[in-house]
């Protein structure tokens, strides 16, 4: 990326400001487009991103562009968004509004539907749909922590931009095939709001073979609903799709023994949904959970357990009481 131009964070919460902090500890110009109390967070604290793995960068808040107003986008070489997905199209038009003609946008966001509603926004303009596999824990006084593993995956283009954002300590890599890297990440997406329900770190709500149990039966729904689609989903770790029910449903230890080799798990990494309940905001139910009972509907195929858990998880945010901290059985009932 040879321009001077910054590499913008379109809603810098814990992803974006993790993945601005390490982009701009490799001395790539950053802006974070964020919340004022992000923004003041960083100002008196400075940015600190680390890693289970070890990493740990320092940044003082004048190595960052910080903005709390859109108007930071009239220069943007790229637009990483990582807005939530209700708030795709104020942001998309935000960029429509600010960013120079020839920006390119990224969406780094959960879900499937986020960079069509960009696209449709912002004709004319190249946008990149991706994926972010991993875990960002927010810690307080500007520290994100990375808790999980895996690269950033984006959609391959003309000027390879995947390999122009990944730089020492964040590997982004390109695919001809996003929407099947889309849909794996959505299945594994579905332990979201299990972990939020759960109220226990992920790394313990995994351990126990109750709760894979009902991850397990949660992926066979979404399966048959996105096999009646037509949609082939590509694995996000080194377990097929299909076969990753099955893996789940092992006893406890033979599980921990075969999945500590395709996925790790800070001790204390929850759930961003989890996260959202703690902070009374609206969670992303509807773009992971949602999206399979609209499937199943269009198909007539019944996913019992996925809406029961869309009824858990907005019965929670209407509470407003942070997790529920529920039981594997209370969920089954």
């Amino acid at each position: 990326m040879v321009s001077a131009r910054p590499i913008i964070i379109a809603g810098a919460g814990s992803i974006g400001c993790f993945v601005g902090g390490m982009l701009a500890s490799a001395g790539r110009p950053v802006g974070l487009l964020a919340r004022p109390r992000v923004v003041s967070d960083i100002e008196h604290h400075g940015l600190q991103v680390s890693s289970f793995e070890g990493a740990d960068r320092r940044l003082a808040a004048s190595q960052l562009i910080l903005a709390t107003d859109a108007a930071v986008l009239a220069e943007a070489a790229v637009v990483l968004v990582t807005v939530k997905s209700a708030d795709t199209a104020t942001i998309a038009d935000e960029i429509a509004r600010h960013a120079p003609s020839d920006v390119v946008v990224v969406s780094l966001q959960n879900g499937v539907g986020n960079a069509a509603v960009l696209r449709e926004r912002l004709q004319g303009k190249l946008v990149l749909s991706g994926m972010v596999p991993f875990n960002v824990i927010a810690l307080g006084e500007g520290r994100y922590h990375r808790a999980t593993s895996g690269d950033i995956a984006i959609e391959r283009d003309q000027v390879d931009t995947a390999s122009q954002l990944s730089v020492d300590g964040l590997t982004v890599r390109a695919t001809d095939n996003m929407p099947g890297v889309q849909w794996g990440k959505l299945l594994l997406n579905l332990n979201n709001a299990l972990n939020a329900l759960s109220g226990l770190p992920l790394r313990a709500q995994l351990a126990q073979r109750s709760w894979r149990r009902l991850l397990a039966e949660q992926m066979r729904e979404a399966l048959r609903a996105m096999k009646a689609e037509g949609i082939s989903p590509v694995a996000s770790t080194g377990v097929p799709p299909a076969l990753t029910p099955y893996l789940l449903d092992l006893p406890d230890g033979l599980f921990q023994i075969l999945a500590r080799r395709s996925m790790q798990i800070d001790p204390m990494a929850r759930s961003s949904m989890w996260e959202d309940l703690q902070h009374g905001r609206r969670t992303e139910i509807d773009y992971l959970q949602g999206v399979i009972v609209a499937l199943a509907e269009r198909h007539g195929i019944d996913v019992p357990l996925t809406r029961r858990i869309v009824d858990l998880v907005k019965a929670a945010e209407q509470a407003g009481r942070g997790s529920p901290r529920l039981l594997p059985s209370q969920i089954h009932s």
